[in-house]
C-alpha cells in the first residue's frame, strides 16, 4: 500500500513444485479506455493483445502464479508529451471460473522504458497468486485493467472489455494431498478475494475435533450451537470466550488526490470482549506503504472506519498512533495497530469489516488528510454474536464517533465500497482544475496534468 503518490508494488511468489510447467495463450477483445475526466479527452476505442500465463496442471492447496503479459494495450501514449521512464504502473483483474468462481487482481511494477507522445504503451508484466482449493479445471479470463501514471500527477486510465473476452488459460486441478474445498480463494500480492471459501457452521475438523464458540468437543463428534461465519471469519459472543480472531481479508483501496489511484493490503480485525462491548484492535500489512517524503516523528497518523454490517449497521472509528521515529523518504512504512471501540447496537450476529482509511500528515501547518476508500466489495473479517446496548452502533456512526465509512456493511460477510470516489485517480476534478489554474499550467497527458499538489509542502 502507499500513500500521497507511492504506488504499492508487489510481483507474486513463484509456482511451488506441485505445478506442471506453465502454458500461456494470447487473445485478443475490444476494449474501451476511458481517461480521467479532468483530460478533456474522450473514451478510446481499440483492441487489447494479452497473454496469461499458468501452469497446466497442479493440486489442490497450490499457490501459482498468474502472469498477464499485455501484448498491445488499446490505447496508446496521447500526442501530447513523453512519458519518462517508470512512471507506468498497471493492474488487471482476471476472472477466474470452471471449478471456482472468483476474481483475482494482479499488478505490474511501475516499470517503462521512456514512452514517447503517440506511440504505443509499454506495459510490465502483472503477477498474482492464486490460491487452489478445489478439484477440476479451471479458467482464468483477462478483464479490465488500469494504467496508471505517476507524473506529472498521479492519474488512471480504467479500460474494460466491451465484448465476451476468450478463456486466457486453463489449469488442471487434482485433489492430490490437498483435499477438496469449496470455493476458490484468490491472493494476489494483496489483491481483493472474492467467491472466497466458505464452511458451514458446526462442521468437524480433521483430526476429530470441532471447535466452535469457545468451546471443543473431541472423539470426532460436532458440537452444537456452534457458527461459522462467511469468509471464514471467527463468530464469537458466548461460551465464555473473550478474544476473537479475524480473518485476514484483502483489500483495495482507491485515494483523494494527493494520494495514489490504487492502495492494496491485507487488513485483520481482531476482538476482546469487555463487559457488553468490545475493544477492537485493526492491524494493516508490513510495509504498505512507501514515505512519500522525509517525515519526523510524529508527523504521519492513520485511522480507519470499520463498516458494520449483519445484525448491526454504522461504523466505528479507529485510530493509530503517530510514528515514532523519523520517515525516510521512499522506504517501507509499517501503519501502527489502529484501536477503538465496537458498542453493539443490535442483537445478533455483526459483521466486521475494513472501511475507509484515512492518512493524516501534520508538520505544524493545516494538515493533509488523505481518504482511502473501499474499492468494490470485501469480504469480513469478524463476526460477533452481539446484544444490544444502549446507545449502541446500529444505524449510526459507530460508538467511537465513527467518520467516513468505506464499508456500509454489506450482507453475506462483503461491504460495499465508501461509493463516492470516481474512477479518475483523483476525487475532486473541481479542485484540481481550480489548482491548475493556480499553477498556471496544465499539460493534458492521456489523463495526467502538471500542477501544483499539497505534497510541495513535504519536500520543502
Amino acid at each position: 500500500m502507499s500513500v500521497a503518490g507511492v504506488a504499492l508494488m508487489l510481483g507474486g511468489a513463484g509456482i511451488l513444485p506441485a505445478a506442471a510447467p506453465a502454458q500461456a495463450a494470447e487473445v485478443s477483445f475490444a476494449t474501451e479506455c476511458v481517461p480521467p475526466a479532468i483530460s478533456g479527452l474522450p473514451p478510446v476505442q481499440g483492441t487489447t493483445k494479452v497473454q496469461i500465463t499458468a501452469p497446466a496442471q497442479a493440486e489442490v492447496g497450490d499457490e501459482v502464479e498468474i502472469v498477464w503479459k499485455t501484448v498491445a494495450a488499446a490505447s496508446k501514449n496521447p500526442d501530447v508529451l513523453d512519458l519518462d521512464k517508470d512512471t507506468v504502473k498497471p493492474t488487471g483483474v482476471v476472472k477466474v471460473g470452471g471449478a471456482a468462481s472468483a476474481t483475482l487482481t494482479l499488478e505490474g511494477p511501475r516499470q517503462n522504458p521512456p514512452i514517447p507522445k503517440n506511440s504505443p504503451m509499454v506495459l510490465p508484466d502483472m503477477k498474482g497468486r492464486l490460491k487452489l482449493e478445489k478439484a477440476g479445471e479451471i479458467t482464468l479470463t483477462p478483464d479490465k485493467y488500469t494504467i496508471n501514471v505517476s507524473k506529472p500527477l498521479s492519474t488512471d486510465t480504467k479500460c474494460s472489455p466491451k465484448e465476451t473476452v476468450p478463456v486466457g488459460a486453463t489449469i488442471k486441478v487434482s485433489a492430490g494431498g490437498g483435499g477438496s474445498a469449496s470455493g476458490g480463494t484468490t491472493t494476489s500480492g494483496g489483491s481483493t478475494t472474492s467467491g472466497g471459501t466458505t464452511t458451514s457452521g458446526g462442521s468437524t475438523t480433521s483430526g476429530g475435533t470441532t471447535t466452535s464458540g469457545g468451546s471443543t468437543t473431541s472423539g470426532g463428534t460436532t458440537t452444537s450451537g456452534g457458527s461459522t461465519t462467511s469468509g471464514g471469519s471467527t463468530s464469537g459472543g458466548g461460551g465464555g470466550q473473550t478474544d476473537f480472531a479475524g480473518k485476514e481479508v484483502a483489500v483495495q483501496f482507491a485515494c483523494q488526490s494527493p494520494g495514489p489511484a490504487n492502495i492494496t493490503s491485507k487488513v485483520t480485525i481482531d476482538a476482546r470482549k469487555n463487559g457488553g462491548t468490545y475493544d477492537l484492535t485493526v492491524k494493516t500489512a508490513k510495509g504498505v506503504m512507501d514515505s512519500p517524503a522525509p517525515l519526523p516523528a510524529g508527523a504521519l497518523k492513520p485511522s480507519m472506519a470499520v463498516g458494520l454490517g449483519g445484525a448491526d449497521s454504522g461504523t466505528v472509528n479507529v485510530e493509530g498512533p503517530a510514528n515514532s521515529t523519523p520517515l525516510e523518504q521512499g522506504k517501507p512504512v509499517d501503519l501502527p495497530d489502529m484501536k477503538g471501540t465496537y458498542k453493539p447496537g443490535a442483537t445478533g450476529k455483526a459483521t466486521l469489516a475494513p472501511g475507509t482509511l484515512t492518512i493524516n500528515v501534520s508538520l505544524g501547518g493545516s494538515p493533509i488528510v488523505i481518504p482511502c476508500r473501499v474499492k468494490g466489495s470485501v469480504q469480513a473479517s469478524l463476526t460477533l454474536d452481539t446484544t444490544e446496548q444502549a446507545g449502541g452502533a446500529s444505524g449510526g456512526g459507530g460508538s467511537s464517533g465513527g467518520g467516513d465509512a468505506g464499508a456500509g456493511g454489506g450482507t453475506g460477510g462483503s461491504a460495499g465500497s465508501g461509493g463516492g470516489l470516481a474512477d479518475t485517480g483523483a476525487e475532486d476534478e473541481g479542485a484540481l482544475r481550480a489548482l491548475a489554474l493556480v499553477a498556471g499550467t496544465v499539460i493534458l497527458l492521456g489523463g495526467a496534468v502538471f500542477t501544483f499538489t499539497p505534497w510541495a509542502r513535504l519536500r520543502r
